[in-house]
C-alpha cells in the first residue's frame, strides 16, 4: 500500500465525470489499499479516486461507523437537513459552511463487485455525499453558502 498525490484545485481530473468501474481487480484493489493509506495519512474522512488523479467511480470513507469502499456508489434516498463545516483534501487550507442530507441511503459495489446498501446519518451522510460529488466532477466549494480560510498551521 502506498501512500498518493492527493491532486488539488484547478486539476482538471477533479471537473470530470468519472466512469463506472467495470473491471474488480487487482488494479482495482490496489487502488482501494493506496486510498485507504492515503485518506489516513492526510487525517481525512474521505477519499474519492478522482482525487488522486483516478477518474473512475471510486472512494473511500474512514469515519467513526467504520471504514467503507464504495465502488459505483449511487444514492437511492435523502432525508432531512444539516449545516455544517466542511474541508477537502484537494481544497487545503478551506473550508466552507454547506448544507446536505442528515439521512442518505446508497447502493454500491464492494472490491469483488458485490452489490451492497447502507444507510448513513450526520457526519457519515456528509461524507457520503460529499465525496459521490467528486464522482460527478463538483466541490463542497460549488455549493457552500460560504468559504474560508482556515489559520495557518502550526
Amino acid at each position: 500500500m502506498s501512500q498518493r498525490y492527493v491532486v488539488q484545485t484547478g486539476d482538471p481530473v477533479l471537473r470530470k465525470i468519472c466512469d463506472p468501474v467495470k473491471n474488480f481487480n487487482g488494479e482495482l484493489w490496489q487502488l482501494l489499499d493506496d486510498m485507504k493509506t492515503t485518506v489516513r495519512a492526510e487525517n481525512g474522512a474521505g477519499l474519492a479516486a478522482p482525487q488522486v488523479g483516478v477518474a473512475l467511480r471510486a472512494v473511500v470513507i474512514d469515519v467513526e461507523e467504520g471504514y467503507f469502499e464504495l465502488i459505483n456508489p449511487v444514492i437511492i434516498s435523502t432525508k432531512g437537513e444539516q449545516t455544517g463545516p466542511e474541508g477537502c483534501l484537494s481544497v487545503k487550507g478551506k473550508q466552507g459552511t454547506v448544507t446536505r442530507p442528515q439521512k442518505v441511503k446508497a447502493e454500491y459495489r464492494d472490491r469483488n463487485g458485490k452489490k451492497h446498501k447502507l444507510t448513513a446519518d450526520g457526519f457519515f451522510a456528509r461524507a457520503v455525499c460529499h465525496e459521490l460529488d467528486h464522482l460527478d466532477g463538483k466541490l463542497y466549494t460549488d455549493i457552500a453558502e460560504e468559504v474560508y480560510d482556515l489559520p495557518p498551521e502550526e
